[in-house]
């Protein structure tokens, strides 16, 4: 199933994609749910696929604005450098990473499919990351590795946009550049796992204004999904709705020489076969 959260005519809810319109779960179920994130902590899959089928769709995906799929996460989790060339992208001889590199991201940092992403007026350097995120399910400390998957919940695209000048305010800090309002997204739903037939060959790919800049699959992962549950439940209790942003390829603008920007007016979609196609224009804050 492909779920999502939106709004239309100011009122916001949550549903599934059944053709060309959305089921209203969160009208239909609001006396079980109080949101998707309580649905997903419930293990309502089969409630939500009993009542999806039974239901017509009550809007249609045309008349909707697009939220993130999970609009109240209780964590964001991002991982930095993760295809295996990433590393040598930088160019500073250092060794592959033992562990994953890692930061936050608030929800107030993402809009979601269709909603312009703003370049602040604090700088230029806005830059795109195209990436598969994970969407807990079952939560958890300490999960082994070997059990590690049963706990996604579903997929999702991710726009990881930064600001690169700010990701270099100090030495060991990106927190800054990564968490602008507005500056990345999510979605434009989340697929359930159960129509992922293998996690180890997912391809993912940019393009900004038509034009392929990042292409690669996650066979090419340093820290694969399993390791990655694994490693960051060590640290923190993972919950449902936890997202995990699982790393981008090469070939963001800050890589060419000289660098490419993202400018107001252009066009950036993440594309992920048997995921979906999440797609934003920028725009300037005001």
């Amino acid at each position: 199933m492909r779920l999502l959260s939106y709004s239309v005519g100011g009122k916001e809810s949550w549903g599934v994609v059944k053709g060309d319109g959305v089921v209203d779960l969160g009208a239909r179920l609001k006396s079980r749910f109080s949101g998707l994130r309580d649905a997903i902590a419930q293990d309502a899959l089969s409630v939500l696929r009993d009542e999806t089928g039974r239901a017509p769709a009550d809007v249609a995906l045309s008349a909707i604005r697009y939220r993130i799929p999970v609009t109240d996460p209780e964590k964001i989790l991002c991982i930095g450098v993760n295809y295996n060339d990433r590393n040598a992208e930088y160019k500073d001889g250092s060794e592959a990473a033992k562990y994953p590199s890692m930061f936050f991201r608030t929800r107030e940092s993402l809009v979601g499919h269709n909603e312009p992403i703003l370049r602040p007026p604090e700088s230029n350097q806005l830059d795109y990351e195209g990436e598969i995120a994970l969407v807990i399910g079952k939560g958890g400390r300490r999960i082994p590795k070997a059990e590690a998957t049963k706990h996604i919940f579903g997929l999702s695209c991710f726009q990881e946009g930064t600001i690169r000048d700010w990701t270099r305010h100090s030495k060991f800090n990106v927190t800054q550049g990564k968490n602008f309002d507005a500056s990345g997204s999510m979605g434009p739903w989340l697929v359930t796992a159960d129509e992922i037939a293998d996690y180890t060959n997912l391809t993912v790919s940019t393009f900004v204004n038509g034009e392929r800049r990042q292409h690669d699959t996650t066979a090419n992962l340093m820290f694969g999904f399993a390791d990655l549950i694994a490693y960051v439940s060590t640290f923190t209790t993972l919950r449902p709705g936890d997202v995990i942003s699982t790393g981008t390829p090469t070939g963001a603008g800050v890589r060419f020489s000289p660098p490419v920007w993202l400018k107001p007016g252009d066009e950036v979609t993440v594309e992920a076969v048997g995921i979906g196609r999440l797609t934003n224009k920028i725009a300037d804050e005001k």
